[in-house]
């Protein structure tokens, strides 16, 4: 019996995953809580914890809300590499 070919990785899930790594870096980082975060943003705890692990694709404006809860720029959350960002700017 043949087998079926292994779907390919979404690279939109390896994004999500890193977004939500570089949100819970930033979190850690400010010595925020996820309870703290989600109430600064008035979203579930939940939620914020779908988004750090990639479970989630939040919209544009959420992603800005995060950024401005945990004082930094949104390009820290969504580019891959902060620093190439700088040399691009």
């Amino acid at each position: 019996m043949p087998t079926k070919p292994r779907p390919q990785k979404d690279p939109r899930r390896e994004e999500l995953r890193r977004l939500g790594e570089r949100v819970r870096e930033q979190r850690r980082t400010r010595g925020l809580t996820q309870e703290a975060l989600a109430e600064a943003l008035d979203l579930s705890v939940a939620y914020v914890s779908l988004i750090e692990r990639g479970r989630r694709n939040p919209p544009i404006t959420t992603v800005l809300a995060l950024a401005e809860a945990l004082n930094a720029n949104p390009t820290d959350l969504l580019v891959r590499d902060a620093g190439l960002a700088e040399v691009a700017a």
